[in-house]
């Protein structure tokens, strides 16, 4: 089918939609300005597929509640393990949602609270990272539907590709540019991204300091956040590595721990440098000696260099030994592939529950108590404490093309509501409309 552009009243033929609030009216063999609902010889009819997942029902075609004074489009009784089950299913309208975008990668894409634009739109901003990923938190209703008509527009676009697992192009605010793709690696300023840190540097020091005690006097992880040095570090004085008046420029935590060496950046270990010699300050003569050896290491493994020390004590590179160039690989091998993640998230606190009982808080609370169990086109969710139905869910975890649109504009994301049929009838629900699973897939 394809799609009207007219909203406003048309002659008989046409039928009008009340699946949003746009309200279109749908000439025959046409679709709504959504395409999600068309009219077909003369009835309504929701154009894409009602899903099931074997003997499970979805939202996933289901149509909408809205206007929410009518209950779910499907409310469906079955048997599990002896106990008469009913899921209510429909797909919500949300303006209140957004996604949470997980990089992994240890490089720089842009200060906190940093705008992210798509197609010159701010769309979203970076938030606070993560161990070995970046944070992006883009959508939400200040984006949807208080920043103009564009920014509404290419915000909705947006989290609908990203939540459909398509590509986006998002430009950060005097930082990187990235291609994210929910379970793709990340490219970045043109670059894919291979892999995520293994740690910061005290943590990598940690791991793999015993592999390099008699193979290397000193080692130095560098890390935009934690910068490690094995021979001050609590592992290196246990493990007995004695002293090589090594003096790194930063600001010093505990013991072999620096923060601030460098800027932030896509260089060694997410900082701005490319000469990790920059962030070393004389070595201290008392314990520093003449062919002292020293390995400088990113947190991925993807820079590292080894220097010996001249008869001035000034490092200078040398081939890396092949012990060494094993314990670098050694790195590598146990940093995860870099991913991007995305997270959709939204608020179901809102009359949608009108579709799932005449009496909504009882719902929210039946949630709480984990007495209804929540899903989203079949897939887990993590429901969010305090009031209200604010869950997120893994996009990956549905099947594909699960989300939809309004031109409102908002995100059309399915949503079920499981629980006994006992607690169902205690929730107040619509009991004349409860229709056995067989009945909705023989229908």
């Amino acid at each position: 089918m394809s799609r009207i552009v007219s909203h406003s009243p048309a002659p008989d033929t046409a039928i009008r939609c009340d699946a949003c609030p746009v309200m279109c009216f749908i000439k025959p063999g046409l679709t709504g300005a959504c395409d999600r609902y068309g009219n077909t010889d003369g009835v309504l009819t929701r154009t894409d597929p009602h899903l099931f997942i074997g003997d499970t029902i979805t939202a996933i075609g289901a149509g909408t509640t809205y206007p929410d004074y009518k209950p779910a489009p499907f409310i469906v009784s079955a048997e599990v393990d002896g106990v008469d089950m009913i899921t209510v299913v429909t797909e919500g309208i949300f303006s209140y949602c957004g996604a949470k975008i997980k990089i992994d990668t240890d490089r720089h894409l842009g200060l906190e609270r940093a705008a992210v634009r798509v197609d010159g739109e701010v769309v979203g901003h970076v938030t606070t990272a993560e161990y070995g990923s970046q944070m992006l938190a883009l959508g939400g209703v200040h984006h949807l539907t208080g920043s103009g008509k564009k920014s509404g527009r290419v915000t909705c676009e947006t989290l609908l590709n990203l939540c459909n697992g398509g590509a986006v192009a998002l430009s950060i605010d005097d930082g990187a540019t990235v291609i994210a793709q929910a379970g793709a690696a990340p490219i970045i300023d043109g670059v894919p991204e291979a892999r995520m840190r293994v740690g910061c540097g005290s943590a990598t020091i940690g791991m793999f300091a015993k592999q390099w005690v008699g193979l290397v006097d000193e080692v130095v992880v560098v890390d935009d956040h934690i910068t490690g040095v094995l021979s001050e570090h609590q592992a290196g004085k246990l493990l007995d590595v004695a002293e090589t008046g090594i003096r790194i420029r930063g600001r010093r935590s505990t013991p072999g721990r620096y923060f601030e060496v460098a800027a932030p950046g896509t260089g060694w270990g997410g900082t701005d440098i490319t000469e990790p010699r920059q962030i070393l300050a004389a070595f201290d003569k008392r314990h520093a000696r003449p062919g002292l050896t020293m390995l400088m290491v990113s947190t991925t493994g993807d820079h590292a260099g080894y220097f010996v020390l001249d008869e001035v004590l000034a490092p200078q590179p040398q081939e890396m030994p092949e012990a060494l160039r094993r314990a670098v690989a050694l790195i590598k091998e146990n940093c995860e592939p870099a991913l991007c993640s995305v997270l959709f998230m939204a608020g179901a606190g809102g009359s949608l529950r009108s579709g799932v009982t005449e009496n909504p808080v009882r719902l929210t609370r039946s949630v709480a108590a984990a007495i209804t169990r929540v899903t989203c086109g079949g897939a887990p969710v993590y429901v969010w404490p305090g009031g209200g139905i604010t869950f997120m869910v893994d996009v990956t975890k549905l099947p594909n093309n699960a989300f939809g649109y309004v031109p409102t504009p908002a995100l059309v994301a399915p949503v079920e509501f499981t629980m006994t049929r006992a607690d169902y009838e205690r929730l107040g629900g619509h009991l004349a409309d409860v229709r056995s699973l067989a009945e909705v897939r023989g229908g």
